[in-house]
């Protein structure tokens, strides 16, 4: 792994403000700032604005002044980076006092623990209970030895399990009828040591919820509603966002991003029913992020993945209008030479360029993984290893040093054995205890696949995200983990049958939730995107199996950009490459 300098987020985001600070709002993004409505429905595919719109959209409810004082506006997002980010562009458009009076910036998981800690009385528990403690269920599992298959279908089940608004009781009634002694066991043991799990906070707030004295208090308090990616909102999730916000939610969101059904969300279910609340829908058609031959692929999919067409707002910027193309190897060796040799010409033309190399799964993408573990003049991330602060990742380091493999496999509790390793560190941070716990947790699941202690050591990146997210060099990472983000090359390797769609997708569902995965994976790119498949791929015990290409690939037969391996290599020795770099 390459080292990297850490660079300052504040420094980030100051180069990141000034960036915008002379970019004139979109016709759309006006309109939506404008609409007098509450009720709205804002269909954003990838790169045309959309978190721009939303910080736009506050500061036009607060103009006109649909929220007065003491009431406030709810902007709902589901992950700490997207909360920070549309906090990131409302300080763009508010006066600090105006943010701190008018507005309430949380994800899911934060608004439903305020619910359950200010209410917990209504459904007969008190709020003196332990809050969510990253993956204590997968460190259950861990404790048990479950094998990762077993390990994923205990999260599974309790998850489902607490997608309804079902209490304690019925959750351990639920469980039994499933017959999953370790589900059970792990969830026994929870409601013992008296504290939550991230799945348990969605429940109790739907709970609570029901309350309509609850309900009223809320929806007094919040005259509007903000909801970001509307696609990802599980059914549970959406009725607690319609308890409080009721007629008065502004939802904002792609259809065709929708990639978390694993995760219980239901965005064609969730999309008819928002549509059908809402008295008013505006929709984006330009991008603003990536080149005409990018969007022709990813609109190739819009058939099955539903969404809009989309059009580049300024087609004649991108230097030849882009490329995308496809390539088959003999075998995932070549493919992985291939993106190396890419990249290291990109590199040398355009220093700043970010490329990305993205797969369906992670065991699909091993094979580049191993063949960059030794390449030291191409900077490379990947993407799936913590990023730790200085403190945490001391520690962890330490924890290696001390690691002794033959007792970690023996230990009864091997996350227990190695929070022993860390020998009393006292963390007062708790931002910094919670890095040490994922980091701990990750160190654990590496050495119980047989990861040497020297390879974990040089797997251990100390920074802080900005320094991964600008980072120019070529980065590893999975189409789930990538939503959100942008690169200025895109491989999609594992363009195969068994990959992409997955070997699971066995429903017209499932397809198309898969479809949606690719077309997530395609839309991260800026100037131009490659798909690879390979002919033979080596299982993990080392057989070679013959793979067909994806049944995806038909779709992209006709999109004129689309070129085969030859023609790439032409079009990136005719491209202008100072233009890129200036991109």
């Amino acid at each position: 792994m390459q080292s990297r300098c850490p660079r300052s987020s504040d420094y980030l985001k100051r180069l990141r403000h000034l960036a915008r600070a002379a970019v004139t709002p979109t016709a759309r993004q006006i309109e939506i700032r404008d609409a007098p409505q509450l009720d709205l429905l804002v269909t954003a595919p990838a790169g045309c604005g959309k978190t721009e719109a939303l910080a736009l959209r506050v500061r036009g409810l607060l103009d006109r002044g649909q929220v007065q004082a003491p009431k406030r506006v709810l902007v709902a997002t589901f992950t700490n980076r997207s909360r920070d980010n549309i906090r990131e562009r409302l300080a763009e458009h508010l006066s600090l006092a105006a943010m701190r009076r008018f507005v309430t910036v949380q994800n899911f998981h934060g608004l439903s623990a305020r619910i359950f800690l200010a209410h917990s009385n209504v459904i007969g528990m008190t709020s003196d209970i332990r809050m969510p403690e990253a993956d204590w269920v997968g460190d259950q599992c861990r404790a048990k030895r479950l094998t990762f298959a077993q390990s994923g279908i205990v999260q599974d089940l309790l998850r489902v399990a607490k997608q309804t608004p079902r209490t304690d009781d019925e959750v351990l009634e639920f469980l039994r009828e499933a017959q999953n002694p370790s589900a059970l066991s792990i969830e026994l043991l929870r409601q013992e040591e008296n504290l939550l799990t991230y799945d348990d906070l969605p429940r109790l707030a739907q709970l609570i919820l029901r309350s309509d004295a609850v309900a009223s208090l809320y929806r007094n308090h919040f005259a509007a509603v903000v909801v970001d990616e509307f696609q990802d909102l599980t059914p549970q999730q959406l009725q607690i966002i319609q308890r409080i916000g009721a007629n008065r939610t502004t939802y904002a969101g792609d259809l065709a991003q929708g990639i978390y059904g694993f995760a219980g969300a239901a965005p064609e279910q969730v999309h008819k029913e928002v549509a059908s609340e809402v008295s008013r829908e505006i929709s984006f058609a330009e991008s603003h992020r990536s080149s005409p031959a990018v969007l022709a692929v990813v609109n190739a999919l819009t058939p099955i993945v539903g969404g809009n067409r989309l059009t580049s707002a300024a087609p004649k910027s991108w230097p030849a209008g882009g490329v995308t193309g496809h390539r088959s190897f003999a075998d995932t060796a070549d493919e992985a030479e291939w993106i190396l040799r890419f990249t290291r010409a990109v590199l040398h033309r355009a220093p700043r360029h970010r490329v990305a190399a993205i797969s369906r799964t992670k065991p699909r993408r091993r094979f580049l993984d191993e063949v960059l573990a030794n390449v030291t003049d191409t900077p490379w991330f990947r993407w799936d290893d913590p990023v730790l602060d200085s403190q945490a990742g001391q520690v962890l380091r330490s924890v290696l040093g001390r690691v002794a493999k033959p007792q970690f496999d023996a230990a009864d509790d091997r996350l227990n054995y190695l929070w022993s390793l860390t020998r009393g560190v006292d963390l007062q941070d708790p931002s910094t205890r919670e890095a040490l716990t994922s980091g701990l947790g990750w160190l654990a699941d590496l050495l119980a696949e047989g990861t040497s202690i020297a390879e974990i050591r040089k797997r251990i990146k100390i920074g802080d995200e900005g320094s991964l997210l600008d980072a120019p060099g070529l980065h590893l990472l999975t189409g789930h983990v990538g939503k959100g983000q942008q690169f200025d090359w895109v491989f999609v390797i594992g363009m195969e049958d068994g990959t992409i769609p997955d070997f699971r997708a066995n429903s017209d569902a499932t397809q198309r939730e898969e479809a949606r995965v690719l077309s997530v994976m395609l839309s991260r790119a800026r100037h131009g995107v490659f798909m690879s498949n390979v002919k033979i791929v080596a299982t993990a015990t080392g057989d070679l199996r013959r793979r067909d290409p994806s049944r995806f690939l038909s779709l992209f037969k006709n999109v004129e950009t689309h070129l085969d391996g030859t023609g790439m290599v032409s079009w990136l020795n005719s491209a202008d490459w100072v233009a890129l770099s200036n991109r």
